[in-house]
């Protein structure tokens, strides 16, 4: 069989998967739909906030500036990993306690304040729609290159794929499929930076690799800039 055709079918095998996750972890109830019910694990939490870091502004456009920009690139990396962290540490925790199912709602009721809670209903727009249009794009480059399709055409399938397990599932489909998506980005991170750091400094853990010497002596980070 052709490359064509087996990339045909790992990517329609990918979106059985996911809807079948939608499916199976469809939503029950309000609660469910906007919080996975409150019963996700903080394993699971954890792998699905992973894969929205690892999505498609990191998978490929962070390997891109960093290919343009050399060193100075992976600025950008520490900007938005700080960002998570202190999300997840400052924000997060909070919200679950306080029992809202959105941001906004939260920091209204926080501060006794409907125009902070219009405020933050604007800024979340505001970041929402700069995320997904970047997400978006990269979905249909992606498509573009494997389903030999147009840009346009890979963002609209992509759009109607994430349309319909958000339907199906809610908050609840939508974590249990970015569980999945973590296995598979976590895969296709780490084989190809074991396999360049065992190649370039035969280190095999790419941490340890990222600080030490290539072949001629100089250190890899250098080699890298």
């Amino acid at each position: 069989m052709s490359v064509q055709l087996w990339t045909w079918i790992l990517v329609g095998i990918t979106f059985a998967l996911y809807f079948g996750i939608a499916i199976w972890a469809r939503a029950g109830s309000t609660k469910e739909f906007y919080v996975a019910g409150g019963g996700v694990s903080p394993l699971a939490n954890g792998m699905a906030t992973a894969a929205d870091w690892m999505s498609a502004a990191s998978f490929i456009s962070m390997a891109g500036i960093i290919s343009f920009a050399g060193y100075d690139g992976s600025v950008y990396l520490m900007g938005w990993t700080g960002g998570y962290v202190l999300l997840a540490l400052l924000l997060a925790p909070y919200l679950r306690k306080f029992g809202k199912f959105t941001v906004p709602d939260f920091i209204g009721d926080r501060y006794y304040s409907n125009t902070a809670r219009t405020v933050a209903v604007i800024c979340a727009l505001i970041v929402s729609f700069t995320y997904v249009a970047g997400q978006m794009r990269g979905v249909g480059i992606v498509f573009s290159q494997f389903l030999q399709v147009d840009i346009t055409t890979g963002v609209i399938i992509g759009m109607a794929v994430v349309l319909v397990f958000a339907f199906l599932g809610g908050m609840k489909g939508i974590t249990y499929t970015q569980v999945a998506q973590y296995c598979v980005l976590i895969f296709a991170f780490m084989v190809p930076a074991i396999f360049i750091s065992i190649q370039m400094t035969g280190n095999i853990i790419p941490q340890i690799g990222m600080g030490g010497r290539v072949e001629d002596g100089t250190y890899l980070l250098e080699k890298l800039d």
